[in-house]
């Protein structure tokens, strides 16, 4: 079998147990683990109306959840890890996606977003980058990717059954074309989805059998939550609920719970987001 495909490496030396693991547990859906964290998000809050204020800018809370989640697979490697015919494989870039609605009502229009993040990339290059490809994606109403699907959409179904048959041949096999998979949020690091942008809680959202995402992340509606203060009076903090779902087979609950120890710090540590993604961060693991 091929040891390089062409967005991963293959992962060799690994003990018994997660060489057997891919056939005990062969599906991604089978392997879920699903985590709800809360994040204090009010400094950051602050920090990005300070920042858009005096600078002019348009620096949103997704964005800094984006940056915050790339960073940490950058400095979590296994989180970049993913499955597919029954082998390990580190992937060569750290990916996002989401969706874009068009307009926020019942038959508004959703578009697929995919966003590759490089590791001289921070908050304010990711924010400009997600700004540049909504905007032109709501003043296009499609994408490459929109028009690819809703022409693979509109073929027979017996055609769709063999068409698709054969993808899950070339995935197995590491084959399948750029073509087929640019642009997908089915073969990136994360997905995420960000409900509390209608007004949503995070829910536990599946993993999907196809394609190789390991990470589904839904982010809820931030909120406010009283805390007693030292002078016994009552405050507010800002806070949110993110949900992440994980394939287990790719690392364990420890080193699940460890990444997230930095998610939590750039998050509540809004001043470290002008640093590149790749920068460590002072987290004790």
């Amino acid at each position: 079998m091929r040891k390089e495909r062409r967005d991963g490496v293959r992962i060799d030396g690994l003990d018994g147990y997660h060489n057997i693991l891919p056939y005990i547990m062969p599906r991604r859906t089978e392997a879920e683990v699903s985590m709800t964290e809360t994040f204090d998000v009010t400094e950051l809050l602050q920090y990005m109306k300070e920042r858009n204020e005096k600078e002019g800018l348009n620096l949103k809370f997704f964005h800094a959840f984006c940056t915050a989640v790339a960073r940490t697979i950058y400095l979590r490697p296994k989180m970049n890890i993913f499955i597919s015919g029954r082998k390990f494989w580190q992937r060569k870039y750290v990916s996002l996606s989401f969706v874009v609605k068009q307009a926020f009502k019942d038959d508004g229009e959703e578009t697929l977003m995919f966003l590759y993040v490089k590791p001289d990339m921070n908050l304010d290059s990711i924010s400009k980058m997600i700004l540049g490809d909504v905007d032109k994606v709501r003043t296009e109403h499609t994408n490459d990717l929109d028009k690819l699907m809703t022409f693979v959409g509109s073929l027979p179904r017996w055609f769709l059954e063999f068409f698709f048959w054969v993808l899950r041949k070339l995935e197995y096999h590491g084959a399948m074309p750029k073509g087929l998979t640019a642009g997908d949020p089915n073969y990136s690091t994360a997905l995420l989805s960000n409900l509390g942008s209608i007004k949503a809680g995070a829910p536990y959202h599946h993993l999907s059998e196809y394609g190789t995402c390991s990470i589904m992340i839904t982010i809820g509606t931030i909120h406010k939550e009283n805390y007693i203060k030292d002078d016994g009076s009552v405050g507010q903090r800002d806070m949110l609920e993110a949900t992440f779902t994980i394939d287990e087979r790719i690392a364990d609950g420890f080193y699940y719970a460890k990444s997230l120890r930095i998610t939590k710090y750039i998050l509540e540590h809004p001043e470290c987001l002008t640093e590149t993604v790749e920068t460590p961060v002072p987290v004790e693991l």
